[in-house]
């Protein structure tokens, strides 16, 4: 976020920043597979956004923080609660009350992002993920997804009725059928998305 702005903001403009912080539930809620593909600094907002992905991928030279609280404020945009749910309370407390960045590696390793990879390999291996996801059947990819978010504000009871409800409809499907009758015959599956 341009911290310049932010001067410029009052109280009265909270309904332009409820219309900016509106594209991280845009992405959060997409039915289809978001990549956040991060090269350099990702801080406060710019992570925010990064953690309404479904992956993220960063090069190996870049920063990761919410420094929000070195201005005086906390993350707006998500950042307390997406950053909680990837990487525990613990850490996000850490990341969150002290404004310091992390690198890419430490990242990973805390599950903030999924890969790292040197700068000049970022693309291609950002790439390659999207298109192993691409292959995938896009009727089973929507359950998939929703069955996953579930787990954010479901009890493992109705989480687990949920997913066997959405298991069904990918396998009577015509993308299960193909996939099930490919496999037998060990070939790549057509999927239509339906």
């Amino acid at each position: 976020a341009d911290i310049k702005e932010f001067s410029k903001k009052d109280i009265k403009d909270q309904k332009a920043m409820k219309e900016d912080w509106r594209v991280t539930d845009v992405i959060a809620n997409s039915c289809k597979p978001v990549i956040a593909m991060i090269n350099g600094f990702c801080l406060g907002g710019g992570l925010e956004i990064a953690m309404a992905c479904d992956l993220r991928t960063a090069s190996s030279n870049s920063k990761l923080g919410q420094p929000e609280i070195n201005i005086g404020i906390i993350p707006g945009a998500g950042g307390t609660q997406r950053l909680t749910r990837l990487v525990g309370e613990g850490r996000s407390m850490e990341l969150i009350l002290t404004g310091n960045m992390i690198s890419a590696k430490k990242a990973e390793d805390w599950g903030l992002v999924n890969m790292v990879a040197d700068e000049e390999k970022l693309e291609e291996v950002t790439i390659e993920i999207a298109n192993q996801i691409a292959e995938k059947s896009t009727f089973a990819i929507k359950r998939a997804k929703k069955s996953i978010k579930l787990t954010a504000n479901t009890s493992l009871e109705k989480g687990l009725k949920e997913e066997q409800e959405l298991f069904v409809e990918c396998f009577k499907s015509n993308d299960g059928k193909e996939g099930i009758k490919a496999f037998i015959d060990k070939r790549k599956p057509e999927f239509k998305g339906n």
